[in-house]
């Protein structure tokens, strides 16, 4: 009798212990998710990877946005894009100083800045973070 009693205690506690593991992972789990909304970022355009996920924080609103919602507020806040988003840059002649375009190559896409007489990667620019540097088609833009 008493060794039936021993085997009840041992699977209750089995049972106990897998509930609280399960619960802990539960609540690890839903604690990551709220971290990127959570934290703050430490300045406008720090990049955040969170579940494969890049995000951009956004001083402004002080919020986590994708890199592509970034790039388009930062360039509303100046008044828009200025050559809009295309294959070809712009004649060198009609290009203005801090001119912007959001130049499309086949494997994606990267907001440039006409900075000090040429086209520069906005990053490279405004040293938002260096992680613009790779997405989308930016690592590409100057091969």
């Amino acid at each position: 009798m008493a060794q039936v009693h021993h085997l009840r205690s041992t699977h209750a506690l089995n049972a106990m212990a897998i509930a609280a593991l399960v619960l802990l992972t539960m609540l690890i789990s839903s604690t990551a998710q709220a971290t990127e909304t959570q934290v703050k970022g430490e300045h406008d355009g720090q990049v955040l990877v969170t579940n494969g996920q890049s995000k951009a924080w956004e001083a402004s609103s002080q919020q986590w946005i994708s890199l592509d919602s970034f790039w388009q507020n930062w360039a509303d806040s100046r008044g828009g894009i200025t050559w809009g988003r295309g294959k070809e840059y712009p004649a060198y002649e009609q290009v203005k100083e801090q001119d912007t375009l959001l130049i499309e190559l086949d494997n994606g896409t990267c907001m440039m800045e006409f900075w000090h007489s040429r086209w520069r990667r906005a990053n490279d620019v405004r040293r938002w973070d260096d992680a613009f540097n790779t997405y989308s088609a930016c690592n590409k833009v100057f091969d």
